[in-house]
């Protein structure tokens, strides 16, 4: 009880007015600085020396393609990117509406104008005649060179583009020689271009007893680039330079003389120039609308040659083509075809390298063995080194292989091909006139010009 009492009276003193009066004047508020950090992000990284990895000895390198592998790969996107070329192309022309009821000449009009290009190509009768024998008839030439431009074609506009020319000069050689690379006129013309031998003399060919660059497909057409881009500069029109190509500058100059000096196209001198210029130019654009629409005719391609991708190699000595076609296992009528340049199938590189054109699917093997193919130099060579022997396998190496087609016979080759019918059975041995579809013949003369 007295300490109950006794905690009563300290409350009551430590709660009376004086009391807290007295405690709030001790305990005033104070000014305390409390400091203020921030965050500071530290990233701690270390140097780690790293040395160079060497370089793999070539020795030791795996490819995941061997060198044969990868020539056919390069040989299949080739044949891929032509055909899709060639895709794109057609497409873009035989796109359209159902022509059944358009008159057959306002249709060639619309045609010819839907070919935008740099080249006027005009109609009329003169045109529509030539468009005509090109669609018509079991013998015209338009399947062969529909299945030949495949092969010259992507050569042909390389080099055009190269030269800064229009795509559409490709269709000269259609006119010239049916793209038949040993074409040969009755003035001694030859070859896709149908160079005469001082024009392609010229033009820097080297024409000689072993060697025609005339029917080299990329020389040649490089000459031709050459040739008429020169005509344009002269004339300033691919009318004028088209006509001046085929009969020289001289006749186109003398027409423009006689038709006045105000004449600036071919339409303008076409009554002045010689009979067969005036249906060159007509037989040009004849040309390039019977390859552009020749699927809406109907007109199908005939076989495409066996090789469309080649590449070439440079050959620095003497070589005969049968020491690469025996090692290659190549048949040398292809080497042949491929270079028709070589008449006596021999690359005389002894002064100056040679090119040689191969399928694509061989460049790799050929490199490979090229020791070999050399070590048959003597095999091959040596009946060479008489000049007799050079002059009867010249006379042999003249002439050409001839295909039989269904209907033909004997007299109608020999027509066709300026010859007579005991010549053919002659050069093939023939005992009887009995000739098949696919028999493949020996014609031993040039070719005539189609």
């Amino acid at each position: 009880m007295v300490k109950r009492t006794l905690l009563l009276l300290v409350l009551a003193a430590l709660c009376s007015p004086v009391a807290l009066a007295a405690k709030r004047k001790k305990i005033e508020p104070q000014t305390v600085t409390i400091p203020v950090y921030d965050t500071i992000r530290v990233v701690i990284t270390d140097t780690i020396k790293v040395e160079p990895k060497p370089a793999p000895r070539i020795d030791t390198l795996r490819l995941a393609h061997t060198p044969a592998e990868i020539d056919s790969l390069v040989e299949a996107w080739s044949l891929l990117h032509q055909a899709q070329g060639e895709k794109q192309f057609f497409e873009v022309f035989n796109d359209e509406e159902s022509v059944a009821e358009v008159p057959i000449d306002t249709l060639y009009k619309k045609r010819l104008a839907d070919m935008v290009s740099p080249m006027h190509l005009p109609y009329n009768y003169i045109v529509r005649n030539f468009i005509n024998q090109y669609l018509s008839g079991r013998w015209s030439p338009l399947r062969n060179v529909l299945a030949m431009s495949k092969y010259y074609f992507p050569i042909i506009e390389e080099e055009l583009h190269a030269a800064g020319l229009p795509m559409e000069l490709r269709y000269l050689p259609i006119i010239e020689s049916n793209l038949s690379i040993r074409a040969t006129s009755r003035m001694g013309a030859v070859g896709l271009w149908q160079f005469m031998p001082a024009t392609g003399k010229n033009l820097g060919l080297e024409i000689n007893s072993l060697v025609d660059e005339r029917c080299d497909i990329l020389k040649s057409t490089r000459a031709a680039c050459r040739f008429l881009a020169y005509l344009y500069k002269v004339y300033g029109d691919w009318t004028l330079a088209i006509a001046a190509y085929n009969c020289g500058p001289g006749n186109v100059n003398r027409a423009i003389a006689r038709a006045g000096a105000n004449c600036k196209t071919y339409w303008d001198i076409y009554d002045f120039l010689p009979r067969e210029t005036r249906g060159y130019v007509p037989k040009f654009i004849a040309a390039a609308y019977a390859y552009t629409y020749h699927e809406a005719h109907n007109i199908t391609p005939a076989p495409t040659p066996d090789c469309v991708a080649t590449d070439t190699v440079m050959v620095s000595r003497v070589m005969h083509l049968g020491q690469v076609a025996s090692t290659l296992n190549i048949p040398i009528e292809t080497l042949r075809d491929l270079n028709p340049q070589y008449k006596l199938d021999i690359i005389p590189a002894t002064k100056k390298a040679y090119s040689l054109r191969l399928p694509t699917r061989y460049t790799s093997e050929f490199v490979q063995n090229e020791k070999e193919i050399h070590s048959k130099d003597s095999l091959y060579l040596k009946e060479y080194i008489n000049p007799a022997n050079l002059e009867k396998k010249r006379a042999e190496g003249v002439g050409y292989i001839y295909t039989v087609r269904s209907g033909d016979n004997l007299g109608l080759i020999a027509k066709r091909n300026r010859c007579t019918v005991n010549e053919l059975m002659k050069w093939n041995r023939l005992k009887s006139t009995v000739i098949r579809p696919g028999q493949k013949l020996r014609i031993e003369k040039p070719k005539p010009r189609a």
